[in-house]
């Protein structure tokens, strides 16, 4: 096919016999102007890349299928121009009930809402460049078994890659490899928007690898999402807490990241509604600042904060300007190990929560330096209520156990 004048008629033609005979559709270099294609099953197109050009016209929507087992897109750029979408359509590219979406290579661009939007599909998005979206740069509900691999996603207006379900469930998703930067809050909140990786309701999810940069809010957020690991990721410049998992989940592996410039590190939030059974191991968190997007209760720059059955070991935390650890807030506090970290340039090194009916808390071997107002203190939620726990230990506390730490 070359280009011309009605490209949508003659594309959507070639579409549906090559998809009918089983072969690909292959787009010689040209920029071809469409809209409204419907891609049946086994749709397979493919171009030049860089040279292969398609372009949104802006009558309502630009790829969508619906209820087949695969579509494949390959090495083709996809321009919306930022043209106007219809309501029925969420995203430049829209995908709902197709067993394997194929996406490898393609370069994504100038979608008003989002770039790509999955919705109960499994399949593979690769290699590809997603940019300028005015929502998110992936979209993916209800995935079955989906992996995001090895694509640049940027400057998105309310998040990077979504991974959610609208009922906790396992979704088996894998995001790796990825690199995420400039993702805005234009919709604003609390953090819904502004998140580099955001997983939701979603069980059973991988978030590794990743170079996650300069957004609003978090680089790595996982709400209500139970067994999630986020290993290896590069967190820098997040906006509010850099590695949030947070809510009702239970099992979370945070492990190996490295967070430079936030204003938190690490937060294992909400047992109050359920959020605990943690590790939290191996990070370095650095370069925090106390200047949040928002008013918070507790404050920001904070290195790491937990609240149950949570361990956190190995890891180094310096320059946290306000708590190098957060253990606990008001009574929400049970079952926390800290050992072998080292904590070093902050005013405290390790609040930990007093208030009456908070559970054990284990802190042993660590390293404090240059943590001014004290190593290890007592809080009833703001308020510090103790003296220096880790020299005097922690006899008027019985759920404390604070031994053989160091400081300097």
């Amino acid at each position: 096919m070359t280009p011309g004048a009605d490209d949508r008629v003659r594309l959507q033609k070639m579409i549906d016999q090559a998809a009918a005979e089983n072969v690909p559709v292959f787009l010689p270099p040209g920029t071809y102007r469409v809209s409204n294609l419907v891609l049946p099953e086994n749709t397979r197109i493919t171009g030049v890349p860089g040279a292969s050009r398609i372009v949104y016209t802006g009558d309502g929507h630009l790829f969508s299928a619906d209820s087949v087992k695969r579509v494949e897109l390959s090495n083709i750029a996809i321009d919306g121009q930022n043209r106007w979408l219809g309501d029925y359509a969420g995203a430049l590219l829209q995908f709902t009930g197709v067993e394997k979406v194929m996406i490898d290579n393609c370069d994504i661009a100038g979608s008003r809402k989002h770039a790509v939007q999955l919705e109960r599909c499994g399949g593979r998005i690769e290699r590809s460049r997603i940019s300028g979206a005015g929502q998110s740069g992936i979209y993916a509900v209800e995935s079955d078994g989906l992996s995001i691999t090895a694509n640049d996603v940027s400057d998105c207006g309310n998040g990077g890659i979504l991974v959610h379900r609208w009922k906790k469930a396992a979704d088996n998703s894998v995001v790796d490899g990825n690199r995420i930067c400039r993702i805005k809050a234009n919709d604003g909140g609390t953090g819904q928007n502004g998140n580099g990786i955001n997983i939701f309701r979603a069980d059973n999810v991988m978030a590794a690898n990743n170079h996650v940069s300069d957004c609003a809010f978090t680089a790595i957020r996982a709400n209500s999402a139970s067994d999630v690991q986020i290993t290896g990721n590069q967190c820098q410049r997040s906006g509010e807490t850099a590695i949030y998992v947070e809510f009702e989940f239970q099992g979370a592996i945070v492990s190996d990241n490295v967070v430079d410039g936030a204003a938190n590190g690490i937060s294992i939030a909400n047992f109050d509604q359920g959020g605990r059974l943690a590790s939290v191991t191996g990070n370095v968190v650095r370069n925090l600042t106390l200047k949040g997007p928002y008013e918070h209760e507790v404050g920001f720059g904070i290195g790491i904060a937990a609240e149950a059955d949570t361990l956190i070991s190995g890891n180094i935390i310096e320059g946290a300007p306000r708590w190098g650890m957060q253990l606990g807030w008001g009574p929400y506090m049970r079952n926390l190990v800290v050992a072998g970290n080292i904590i070093r340039k902050a005013p405290v090194g390790c609040a930990v929560s007093v208030v009456e009916g908070t559970g054990a808390a284990v802190i042993t071997d660590n390293v404090f330096q240059e943590t001014v107002d004290g190593a290890v203190l007592g809080f009833e939620w703001n308020k510090k209520v103790s003296g220096e726990l880790a020299t005097t230990g922690s006899s008027r506390f019985a759920q404390l156990t604070v031994e053989r730490n160091r400081i300097s």
